[in-house]
């Protein structure tokens, strides 16, 4: 079985350049900069064990493996390989409890059953606050937020940002079997189906995302009174990461979400233009 670890600093700068944000990433001060490139390592990696679709027990004892590690980075006895996110954890008082949670997070993916169908709202805000708010609280204290204004940023962008992803991947999604809509908003709509691709195939779950969106759209406007009293130097790479999901989601909103679905993409071009503006404004 092959255990997934964190890279040194090296690795982990290659792995984060296939982040559509690594340039709002290097921009940032060198300690800053490496810090994020060892969060999205330790990220990405946690969440190629929950898309592996390999053996469940497998996975399970992958995740159980980082958390172990962590357990030991935490009690001052990090293993070598960790040691570039153990400094980052230090530097920055990342904390550990944050890292558990998105482990957790790629473990609701990993007990799914497939064939599930829909989650409901409870779980789903619960799944987003541990894949992409968790995420967020790490990366807040990197950026030199306020811890109040942090947490609530990493609150509202997560969320917004998680949701957006949802939106976008309905159908590459449904393909591996998961389906995150909630049942709540599926019914409203009059989708009854229950399994992912029939979700998708449903004419009628144009409804029920934009209820998701409209959630999104909310979390994106308390994001953005975040930003609008936060120093800039400490806002530039999450405001990047908010605007360029924002102009997913009004993309999104502009093809609609009724079957059948072109997939949509950020251009390097627009996300050129977002990253010149924040560094800027």
């Amino acid at each position: 079985m092959t255990i997934a670890v964190a890279e040194p600093s090296e690795a982990a700068e290659t792995r984060a350049a296939k982040s559509s944000f690594y340039w709002a990433m290097r921009l940032m001060p060198k300690a800053q900069r490496q810090a994020m490139f060892e969060i999205y390592s330790f990220c990405r990696a946690v969440d190629d064990i929950a898309d592996d679709g390999g053996p469940r027990e497998n996975a399970q004892a992958r995740l159980a493996r980082w958390r172990a590690d962590l357990a030991a980075l935490y009690a001052g006895a990090a293993p070598a390989r960790l040691k570039d996110l153990a400094q980052a954890a230090a530097t920055f008082k990342l904390r550990h409890e944050d890292f558990l949670a998105v482990i957790d997070g790629m473990e609701m993916d990993v007990e799914r059953t497939v064939g599930a169908g829909a989650t409901d709202w409870a779980t789903l805000d619960l799944y987003c606050d541990r894949v992409a708010s968790a995420v967020g609280r790490l990366s807040v204290r990197v950026f030199g937020m306020n811890e109040v204004d942090g947490i609530e940023l990493a609150h509202h962008l997560g969320r917004a940002l998680q949701l957006t992803n949802i939106l976008r991947d309905l159908d590459e999604d449904a393909e591996i079997d998961r389906l995150y809509l909630p049942i709540e908003a599926l019914r409203h709509a009059g989708v009854t189906a229950t399994a992912a691709r029939a979700v998708a195939a449903d004419a009628k779950v144009e409804e029920a995302c934009q209820l998701v969106a409209s959630v999104a759209e909310s979390h994106f406007e308390a994001a953005q009174q975040v930003f609008d009293r936060t120093p800039r130097r400490a806002r530039r790479t999450p405001r990047i990461m908010g605007e360029a999901y924002r102009f997913i989601l009004g993309r999104l909103y502009e093809r609609g979400w009724a079957p059948p679905r072109t997939p949509l993409k950020l251009g390097k071009a627009k996300l050129i233009l977002i990253v010149a503006r924040c560094f800027l404004a």
